[in-house]
């Protein structure tokens, strides 16, 4: 695996190789009713369908898969706000292994944390956000000398969620704008590797929760901004710092980040419902919400809108809705 900077189209088709027989490749649909709403051709890829309910274990797969024995054999120690633990852990499920720590924010959505315990692997409820969860994994790490696989700041998982770059091509070879949920930023700068490489006209737009906007301070400052003290939001999986090897990559592929509201976001999970009948968490609806409430500037010709991750649980939904 090459270096952040010098991470390459090739890593990212080595990652689809990698990954292929352990994950879906997940549906790209054209919405009609929201395309009529947008005024374009809204094609939402659907990776709220993926296994564990999010793109996450394709970059944790990718990582895992590319540590040699030894690395896997002093276990795995991973942190999240619940999408990244799920995907290690689905990882390890795939892989045969149960030496894994997972550390997850104590108010991370029961959903998930209901998903996690299923699994035989050692989880550890850990503070209020996702940094404090981190913290402690960083602890362990230190204390056991245990692989820690990083939820976004790892060229190796920047990789295998650019597969998803690689899937959207294959059903729309000729997106004119991809817009993406932004958080530690893996997802959005491995769909802009992908899809800048090979279709370099094609603008690819991050979004930001505004209670959380560190990729977009990030662009403004010139520097990753990671660990970042973020205001409340329902997107607990998009809340807090900007990984330096997304920004590394992404900085000159990412057109620029856009910001959405709290009630944007909830906007958003009904209207994908009605549209399409489709389940989406907070996290995984700030593109969809961005692209509705205008956001994203000269949205024309075909749209592709990410939706990341579906892990949305029944409380949180009645309040939405409600």
């Amino acid at each position: 695996m090459t270096t952040a900077g010098k991470l390459t189209l090739a890593d990212v088709e080595r990652a689809r190789e990698r990954v292929a027989s352990y994950v879906r490749t997940t549906p790209l649909v054209h919405s009609r009713p929201l395309s009529e709403a947008a005024g374009c051709a809204v094609h939402l890829k659907l990776e709220n369908r993926q296994l564990t309910g999010s793109f996450k274990p394709r970059g944790a797969l990718n990582k895992i898969l590319s540590l040699d024995s030894a690395a896997r054999d002093r276990g795995l120690v991973a942190a999240s706000a619940g999408n990244h633990a799920l995907g290690v852990a689905h990882a390890c499920e795939a892989l045969g292994l149960t030496n894994a720590d997972l550390f997850v924010q104590r108010n991370a959505a029961p959903a998930k944390i209901a998903k996690l315990r299923r699994y035989p692997l050692r989880l550890h409820l850990e503070g209020d956000t996702f940094e404090a969860a981190q913290q402690a994994a960083f602890r362990r790490v230190h204390e056991t000398g245990a692989t820690f696989v990083s939820a976004y700041d790892d060229p190796a998982v920047v990789a295998g969620q650019g597969t998803v770059g690689l899937e959207i091509l294959e059903d729309l070879p000729d997106p004119d704008v991809v817009v993406v949920p932004v958080g530690g930023g893996a997802l959005s700068a491995g769909i802009a590797l992908a899809i800048r490489s090979r279709r370099p006209g094609t603008r690819v737009v991050g979004v930001n929760p505004a209670a959380s906007p560190s990729a977009l301070l990030s662009f403004r400052k010139g520097e990753a901004i990671d660990p970042y003290d973020h205001e409340p939001t329902l997107a607990h999986g998009l809340a807090g710092g900007y990984g330096r090897v997304a920004y590394d990559v992404a900085r000159d592929l990412l057109e620029g980040i856009v910001l959405v509201s709290e009630d944007e976001m909830k906007r958003g999970i009904p209207a994908l419902i009605d549209a399409e009948q489709e389940l989406a968490e907070a996290s995984g609806i700030v593109a969809l919400a961005a692209v509705l409430s205008g956001k994203v500037a000269r949205l024309e010709g075909n749209v592709v809108v990410v939706i990341s991750g579906g892990n949305i649980d029944s409380a949180t939904l009645r309040e939405v809705l409600q």
